[in-house]
């Protein structure tokens, strides 16, 4: 029997375990709950994409136990729209996760498309946009985007070989981010996000990263850190030019905030009591307050899928949110 697509539905946590690092705390107290394991530190939100290395891991289940991604492909159209599968085929192309780091993450990179393509025969890259929720007791935290100046390829792998986490830090740009920030991370850029924050976080649809810091972290590998692929191969996803940071990090504002760098992978826009969603699929993350949709009740930390078929709905009562969408379907 197929899922009703006529509205949003809401989605408990899924937060696969094991993760090569520490975190959650952040999600349980934006959701009110959530995995307690210590290595749970994201939410696959509305996910049919699956971890690395896995088939299932990270796929999200609707209420009724079914599969998010096999309810997708039994009705597509209605979940999808037609517009989207004529561009898209019957895929969501986007993944939205919540986010919170009890350490600070490992600096790495996620391939391109065309790298994907070549090395993995996986048809997506890794771009992805970060929406600061919370720093923690701390009014800022830290993160690190980009490099400072041009460096080498040779450099690169000498501080890969030697694991040298001081010198790859210090040629990172570092800086402070509060909440209602947006850091975007064009694929192929040098990242690590520090300890405390918490996050909602855009992206391609895929599980791909080259870690360029595994050795302080017990659960990563030398082979695992490189994507199973020759250290030249890998390490030649990572862009090893100069950024200004300044490019990549703004604030969030209602109605659509993410750079026009972002159109090619995703969509966000930030809504709140009142708003109209247009009909398309798309995933609601509520940060505040609490509402309505589509006769479906929303308090602070929900999480609803909402298919093409529900049409356009207004969110009343008093709630803020972000909805992410997948790319625009232009024609």
């Amino acid at each position: 029997m197929a899922t009703p697509t006529s509205s949003p539905i809401l989605l408990g946590p899924n937060q696969p375990a094991a993760r090569p690092y520490r975190g959650g705390d952040g999600i349980r107290r934006l959701r009110g709950e959530g995995a307690a394991d210590a290595y749970s530190p994201e939410d696959f939100v509305a996910s049919t994409t699956c971890t690395f290395g896995s088939d299932v891991v990270g796929l999200s289940a609707l209420p009724d136990g079914t599969l998010l991604r096999d309810a997708i492909a039994a009705s597509p159209e209605q979940w999808l729209g037609a517009d989207h599968l004529e561009r898209f085929g019957a895929e969501t192309g986007l993944l939205v996760k919540l986010l919170h780091t009890g350490e600070r993450l490992f600096n790495h990179a996620h391939p391109d498309a065309a790298f994907a393509n070549e090395h993995l025969g996986i048809p997506h890259g890794k771009t992805e946009s970060w929406i600061i929720t919370s720093t923690g007791d701390d009014e800022t935290a830290d993160v690190w985007l980009g490099w400072n100046r041009d460096i080498s390829s040779h450099e690169l792998a000498a501080w890969f070989e030697a694991q040298d986490s001081e010198a790859m830090l210090g040629a990172l740009n570092h800086r402070d981010v509060r909440a209602g920030d947006v850091v975007h991370v064009p694929a192929g850029t040098p990242h690590a996000i520090g300890e405390g924050i918490t996050l909602v976080e855009l992206q391609e649809p895929v599980d791909l990263s080259i870690i360029l810091e595994y050795a302080p972290f017990p659960a990563l590998s030398r082979q695992t850190a490189l994507l199973g692929l020759e250290r030249e191969t890998a390490l030649g996803a990572v862009d090893t030019a100069r950024t200004d940071p300044s490019t990549l990090i703004s604030r969030v504002a209602d109605g659509s905030f993410l750079p026009r760098a972002a159109d090619p992978y995703y969509r966000a826009e930030r809504v709140r009591g009142g708003s109209a969603l247009d009909a398309g699929f798309s995933v609601l993350v509520v940060l505040e307050g609490e509402g309505a949709l589509g006769g479906v009740d929303l308090v602070r930390g929900a999480t609803a899928v909402i298919p093409h078929g529900a049409g356009e709905l207004r969110l009343t009562g008093d709630i803020v949110g972000i909805r992410a969408r997948p790319p625009k379907p232009s024609r």
